[in-house]
């Protein structure tokens, strides 16, 4: 991808829209890479690297997790703080047809349906984030306070380190 021409994604719409101070990352995507690749490619530490997970409770509703790219996702924590039975990983198709977006570009900016956030609260704790920016082989970096701002996600502990 092209240093001079980003790309305009919905997730690049809402961010200019909301008026966000943001800065934008290409890199060379890798298929089933993950943020280890990301992380290696911007030359950041995976853990703020953010990953957006689309994920369903037992009765099918959406909700997407931010997740540090160095965690995984208690998903019985999660069932549990939200009142749900379960909470499980959206397939591929599905979670396309939720946020608009194909796995490895999705972005929780911009989706197509709106969905509960949930944010792992360690993420404030960080001084910049990363974060897809709606489309493969692009993050963009923001401040977890700016981010904040913009999607008004639940904070939620449910990290498991990798």
């Amino acid at each position: 991808m092209s240093k001079e021409k980003m790309p305009v994604t919905a997730a690049i719409r809402v961010l200019r829209a909301a008026g966000a101070a943001y800065t934008e990352h290409p890199y060379d995507y890798e298929e089933k890479g993950g943020t280890s690749v990301s992380a290696r490619e911007l030359g950041v530490d995976e853990h703020s690297v953010v990953k957006t997970l689309v994920m369903e409770d037992d009765r099918k509703r959406p909700l997407i997790v931010l997740m540090h790219g160095d965690c995984e996702v208690s998903t019985k924590e999660l069932a549990r703080i939200i009142g749900a039975k379960s909470i499980a990983p959206c397939q591929p198709e599905t979670a396309h047809r939720h946020s608009g977006y194909i796995v490895g570009g999705i972005s929780p900016f911009g989706t197509r349906h709106p969905m509960p956030i949930y944010m792992e609260g360690t993420i404030l704790d960080l001084p910049k984030i990363y974060i897809n920016g709606g489309r493969r082989g692009f993050l963009v970096g923001i401040s977890p306070s700016e981010a904040v701002r913009i999607l008004s996600p639940t904070s939620v502990r449910v990290a498991i380190p990798d």
